[in-house]
């Protein structure tokens, strides 16, 4: 999907003299995230031969080829498949967010079926799905060949309660670890241990096929496990890690029964653990990034520079507590663009990663719109600073914005209008904080996923 920059454009940057250019830096990265194009950069066909950026797969060897995908960029990059293997693929089903599904540009294939499914707590639908995804994947052979597309909201997406537990109480556990501050990585190592798809489990399933998974990363250090909970990939995580973030985040009194006894049952060894790396039912799978933060960071960086900005890219690691993550980022930027620094304006400063938020006020919004809300007071002054953070998805939080605008008047024009910024981060209420000023940034669903971006502009 290709982003135009004039729908990025909020209030403050409209006024920016350099309003437009930012907002072509911002569209960039969004572009450079596509995830059609990132498939068509890492997949070929040569007649019978397809040739990825890490192997080449003998389509001769194989009776029926599969398309199977999971996740918000799971459209185009099935669209893409398609396009490079045409009639040689047997069938397929794609699972993806509600509103994510752009029939007009991506119109469905006849033998590839998608489902629509809700984000980030499970539904029926999502259970539904999976069903059919197990239904479809129940006969497979040493001669199928599976290609496995899987990108950001693919956790939620592939649900599949371990026995024992229902849907309820994946809804309840799911809401208590997003609440709780806790990072992507330790939400999902319990993902992993109560469902049957994480840690490698969905690899056992489509055994003994073959598989190809290609994956946009969504977590920081393109940790393969990781990215959607490692559906095929080995699981170095266990129950005991799983029961100690619970207790960590306090919320294990807290977690349905029929999870904490199937986690007990796990560390007593009563039940099996996750698939590990090495395990020989992982020979025939092969996962392959495809797309991830850098790519984006870097195709925004490329921009800025041929815009006149002095850009620098300062890091794709960017985690820890929203609201403190934008303190601190404004003034390790403020400190590099110190007159006698090495930057000098305009410049252009970019930061991928994921941030968290911990919960306590009943307030809405999302870790780039808190992150943005952290930096009011840090940027306020008489130099013209922009600070915009948003979610590569067109989502940040349970909000119909993917992030905001903060700038060096923000905090004044704020104020004016009665909107103290430490009020509305004691509440988590960033949306209505932006919202009246006309800074939120609404992308709208962008197909694709591939962290946040924090970009700090010094005019």
């Amino acid at each position: 999907m290709t982003i135009q920059f004039e729908g990025i454009a909020t209030q403050s940057l409209r006024r920016s003299p350099r309003g437009d250019d930012i907002c072509k830096v911002i569209s960039a990265s969004l572009n450079g995230a596509d995830a059609g194009n990132a498939i068509k950069r890492h997949v070929l066909r040569d007649a019978e031969c397809l040739i990825t950026s890490r192997l080449n797969v003998d389509l001769a060897k194989f009776k029926r080829v599969f398309v199977l995908g999971a996740g918000k960029a799971s459209v185009p990059m099935a669209h893409a498949i398609y396009e490079i293997l045409g009639d040689r693929i047997t069938s397929g089903l794609i699972i993806t967010k509600d509103g994510y599904l752009d029939s007009i540009k991506y119109p469905n294939e006849p033998r590839q079926k998608v489902i629509e499914a809700s984000h980030p707590i499970p539904d029926q639908r999502n259970l539904d799905a999976a069903t059919l995804l197990v239904t479809m994947t129940s006969d497979l052979h040493r001669d199928d060949l599976v290609i496995f597309l899987l990108s950001g909201g693919g956790s939620s997406l592939l649900t599949n309660p371990s026995p024992g537990i229902s849907l309820k109480d994946l809804q309840t556990t799911t809401t208590l670890l997003l609440r709780s501050g806790a990072s992507i990585n330790e939400i999902n190592t319990v993902r992993k241990h109560v469902e049957v798809f994480k840690g490698g489990g969905f690899a056992k399933i489509l055994s003994p096929a073959t598989v190809l998974s290609l994956i946009m990363s969504d977590v920081v250090g393109n940790n393969l496990d990781v990215i959607a909970s490692g559906p095929t990939v080995g699981d170095p995580t266990t129950f005991d890690e799983t029961w100690a973030i619970l207790e960590k985040y306090q919320i294990l009194d807290h977690i349905p029964p029929h999870i904490r006894s199937h986690i007990s049952a796990g560390i007593a060894g009563k039940i099996p653990e996750t698939v590990k790396p090495g395990d020989p039912i992982l020979s025939e799978v092969s996962n392959i990034i495809v797309g991830n933060n850098f790519d984006a960071a870097m195709c925004a960086a490329d921009t800025a520079k041929r815009l006149g900005f002095n850009t620098s890219l300062l890091t794709t690691s960017l985690q820890g507590e929203a609201s403190q993550m934008g303190k601190t980022l404004s003034e390790e930027v403020k400190a590099l663009l110190y007159p006698r620094s090495k930057i000098s304006r305009p410049a252009c400063l970019i930061a991928g990663g994921e941030t968290t938020v911990t919960i306590k006020g009943p307030g809405i919004g999302g870790r780039n719109q808190e992150l943005a809300l952290g930096a009011v007071r840090n940027l306020s002054g008489s130099e013209q600073w922009i600070l915009a953070s948003l979610a590569t998805d067109g989502g940040d939080g349970p909000t119909d914005a993917a992030g905001a605008v903060t700038t060096h008047d923000t905090f004044s024009r704020g104020l004016a209008m009665g909107l103290d910024p430490q009020a509305y981060l004691i509440k988590n209420d960033s949306y209505h904080y932006f919202d009246p000023l006309g800074d939120l940034i609404k992308t709208g669903p962008t197909l694709t996923n591939v962290n946040d971006l924090v970009f700090i502009f010094g005019l």
